[in-house]
């Protein structure tokens, strides 16, 4: 007796298409290896505050995204795209970086095809430490809350593809990091409880953690851009008479070192562990300093003019013309030009003073 042929359920359907297209790329070259997943700050955020009840911290309106496609305000905190999307795009398999976390949450028939294509999971004002940001702009997401969306995310994977297939596919994706300048800035900000070298060490062990967790479920590949110099950016600037302020900038760069001395450690004990980490302090301060093109690396394209020098870009305030010509988007932000260059630095680079061990495009590839 001929068995009855029974078509797939249509969600059922839609799963296998979706881990058949994700495989089907990787065997075709399409994609350079498997999927990225991003976790951060504004730096990196490609829409997560859109969705974040009672957060200030937003670029879903303009001057924002006024070279991004269709000028269109996404949440970029950029004129155009941003580090997460400029990275990826060069990695290969991207056009720009994968969607936040909470719009394939809101998508809900979409989770399963998007995870598989990556997660961002970015929040613009998060920081390392829990309860930064909350402060200055009401709810963000946290790293710690990020790391719990991803543990969803992996479980949903672990589900898709069964147990071994699961692992192996979170081993071979890569996982990208900008995070720690919101915890400096309100150290710098606030009432200091601790002096700067305790700051350094809470920060860098809070860091670790994060990352062994994110080890524990299955994560290998780790691209860290570390902390620029935040005392060069234009808001910084304003309080420090225009010129870079040294304090915040000390700071920055002995993050750096220690996240740098962390990464070794942790690569020397955790089998497996794979990292890459960009000096962004450095890759910064040599640009403001020969300028690689840039006419101007002290101020805003699009800034508010206050008292104190540049406040926030939103319409309506003053906003340069060629905005490839600015180092800074806003005052805190690069702009999509610069963030085109720091990215083919950390995809690219063989200049240990900007990246190390290895590079990013090398990392995607171990």
């Amino acid at each position: 007796m001929a068995m009855e042929f029974r078509p797939p359920k249509p969600m059922l359907l839609m799963i296998y298409v979706a881990i058949f297209s994700v495989f089907a790329a990787s065997a075709k070259g399409g994609r350079t290896n498997y999927p990225i997943f991003i976790f951060g700050d504004s730096t990196m955020d490609v829409g997560t505050n859109n969705l974040v009840d009672n957060c200030s911290a937003r670029a879903d309106h303009p001057y924002y995204g006024i070279d991004y496609p269709g000028h269109q305000a996404t949440g970029r905190f950029s004129n155009g795209l941003n580090t997460a999307d400029t990275i990826v795009q060069l990695l290969g398999g991207y056009e720009r970086s994968p969607l936040p976390y909470l719009a394939l949450v809101e998508g809900g028939s979409n989770f399963t095809r998007g995870i598989l294509n990556g997660v961002n999971f970015a929040s613009g004002g998060a920081g390392l430490v829990k309860g930064v940001g909350l402060s200055l702009y009401g709810q963000v997401v946290s790293m710690e809350e990020q790391v719990q969306q991803f543990a969803t995310v992996r479980g949903n994977i672990s589900a898709l593809l069964g147990g071994s297939k699961g692992e192996r596919f979170l081993r071979k994706s890569m996982y990208i990091f900008s995070i720690g300048s919101n915890d400096i800035m309100e150290y710098m900000i606030f009432t200091k409880p601790m002096t700067p070298e305790q700051f350094v060490i809470n920060i860098t062990d809070t860091y670790a953690i994060h990352l062994k967790n994110l080890y524990s479920m299955g994560a290998r590949k780790f691209g860290i851009i570390s902390i620029p110099p935040l005392g060069c950016c234009p808001i910084a600037r304003g309080f420090a008479g225009g010129n870079c302020a040294n304090d915040t900038n000390t700071l920055s760069r002995a993050c750096h070192d220690s996240f740098e001395v962390m990464l070794e450690n942790m690569s020397s004990t955790l089998k497996g562990f794979k990292y890459s980490i960009a000096n962004t302090y450095n890759m910064t301060m040599t640009i403001i300093t020969s300028k690689f093109g840039f006419k101007d690396v002290v101020s805003a394209c699009c800034a508010e003019k206050t008292p104190q020098g540049q406040g926030d870009c939103k319409e309506g305030v003053p906003l340069c013309e060629k905005r490839d010509d600015y180092l800074f988007w806003d005052v805190f932000h690069p702009s999509q030009k610069a963030s085109q260059l720091a990215a083919s630095t950390l995809v690219s680079s063989q200049d240990p003073n900007f990246i190390s061990p290895i590079n990013f495009g090398s990392l995607r590839k171990a």
